[in-house]
């Protein structure tokens, strides 16, 4: 009999030492006579639980965790025996914590074997593409505007309208790009797709290939990311050699190929213009709008770009019908979030539900409050420029157009949690700061206002002219917001004024801002 384990080669659970659990477990299994077959996967998302080991058993998954090296071989007893172990989470479809989600994007992140081509269309992969060949161009593009997907990225703009404005803008050459540059604070998901489950990213590149007549496609991965960069390169070569990509893709008439392209660090490359200034080979600047990407993106043609998440979504679109997808979340927003939740929380990790579940919920019930023990104390919710929420507003549910009515943003769904020891104004002066070491320097009211936002919150901390500073503050914030070139200087306000709205004693206790209701 051979035992089939299943082990995480996601980075999150490397980082935590997988490879070393990995090793301890072969060496047991050879000191007994056992024979082992390990499936490297990508990570579930319940980091709180990494290294996470699944046991292929009659019935299911059983998992156990977190594992380290020196369990190794007392849980090998264990498996061999009754099953029973201290660490033992049981079945691991059963887990309250997943159990709840409801998983379509990441249906697959950490059951398949994220190289396998076979092993992705045994879990009904590449049927969301076999359906866009039967229905066409057209409505291909059709079918992803009635599902409601927006993108995930952070802005939220409906994906089927940018492909339909694509799809109709005549050109001898378009692309599809793909925004993997997740630099934002909290959030692993676009990384945890691709190094779990790559080929939902090809599929659903794919079909927006088929949608607007692109031959050509790009992923550009952040320069921290060389594990998923490495995944989706061999599972872009193992798409060619499937026939997924190149000449004829999966027996139709389309021809699309794409590569990988790796960025330098810079933050503002996540900016959909400036990625573009830096695939072509340039320093990344922002550039001015219009024109649109859709109308004159890279190399100055039509071009999609839409993030990891975007792209991941399409396919189950595809194979089970927009009604389907639209069927979830609220209002404007739907279909499924990949919430990422992150900082000092107890159970961290990768939640994907439906938009509606309020920010309580997440923070409270999916991830057990502080780590700390601590009182929360605030949360930010869309990466380093998002707004801070203290618990008065955890009725806020997760919608776009929740958020925005609250001056908060969704953004890429990155939840960061703080207990009752944060300083706000430092946390305020930090968003400052970030700008001002992350802008392209392209426009006046980042690249100054920035530095001179960091300036006044000094003097605001220090109690200098606390009243005219802190209306200062206000007003550079508002030409920030207002006269940015795009969402880097657009959106520093927002952690910025929420720490000042919410927290004032912070500052020192200068006169309450309201809050956005």
């Amino acid at each position: 009999m051979t035992l089939r384990l299943f082990i995480p080669v996601d980075a999150g659970a490397l980082a935590v030492g997988a490879e070393e659990v990995a090793d301890a477990i072969r060496a047991a299994a050879a000191r007994h006579n056992v024979a082992l077959d390990i499936v490297r996967t990508g990570s579930r998302g319940l980091y709180w639980l990494e290294p996470m080991i699944e046991v292929g058993t009659p019935v299911g998954r059983v998992a156990y965790g977190p594992v380290a090296p020196a369990d190794a071989e007392s849980l090998l007893r264990a498996i061999l025996a009754d099953g029973a172990h201290p660490l033992r989470q049981g079945l691991s479809e059963e887990i309250p914590w997943l159990k709840r989600q409801t998983r379509l994007t990441f249906a697959r992140c950490g059951v398949v074997d994220p190289r396998s081509l076979e092993d992705y269309r045994a879990h009904g992969g590449g049927k969301g593409l076999e359906r866009a060949l039967a229905l066409g161009a057209e409505t291909t593009v059709e079918e992803v505007v009635q599902s409601g997907l927006r993108g995930r990225g952070g802005a939220g703009f409906p994906t089927g309208i940018k492909w339909r404005t694509v799809a109709q803008t005549l050109a001898p050459q378009k692309y599809i790009v793909c925004n993997a540059d997740e630099g934002d604070s909290g959030t692993f998901a676009d990384r945890m797709i691709m190094e779990g489950d790559p080929f939902v990213l090809i599929e659903g590149m794919a079909i927006a290939a088929i949608a607007v007549a692109a031959t050509k496609g790009y992923v550009y991965i952040r320069s921290e990311y060389p594990h998923a960069a490495a995944t989706m390169e061999a599972a872009i070569a193992a798409a060619r050699r499937g026939g997924l990509l190149g000449n004829r893709i999966a027996g139709s008439a389309f021809n699309f190929d794409m590569e990988v392209r790796v960025g330098a660090g810079a933050y503002v490359c996540g900016e959909e213009t400036s990625l573009l200034d830096s695939l072509e080979g340039k320093r990344g600047l922002v550039r001015a709008k219009p024109p649109l990407p859709a109308h004159k993106g890279l190399f100055g043609r039509p071009t999609v770009i839409n993030n990891v998440l975007s792209f991941a979504s399409v396919p189950i679109i595809m194979d089970q019908g927009a009604a389907f997808y639209r069927d979830f979340g609220m209002g404007k927003s739907r279909g499924t979030m990949p919430i990422q939740v992150a900082g000092n929380i107890k159970h961290g990790g990768l939640f994907e539900t439906a938009f509606g579940i309020t920010l309580g919920e997440l923070v409270d019930e999916v991830g057990g409050g502080t780590r700390s023990g601590r009182p929360v104390r605030a949360v930010q919710v869309g990466g380093p420029l998002g707004a801070y929420f203290p618990r008065a507003l955890f009725d806020t549910p997760f919608d776009y157009e929740a958020f925005a009515a609250r001056e908060g943003l969704i953004g890429h769904g990155g939840v960061v949690v703080f207990d009752d020891t944060v300083d706000m104004a430092k946390q305020a002066r930090f968003a400052m700061e970030f700008c001002a070491i992350e802008s392209c320097g392209k426009c006046t009211p980042c690249r100054i206002g920035s530095t001179r936002g960091m300036e006044v919150i000094d003097r605001i901390v220090r109690g200098e002219n606390r009243a005219a500073n802190t209306t200062l503050l206000a007003d550079l914030c508002h030409t920030l917001k207002f006269g940015s070139l795009c969402a880097l200087g657009g959106f520093t306000p927002y952690p910025v004024m929420s720490a000042l709205a919410h927290f004032p004693e912070d500052f020192g206790a200068p006169p309450r801002l309201e809050a956005a209701e």
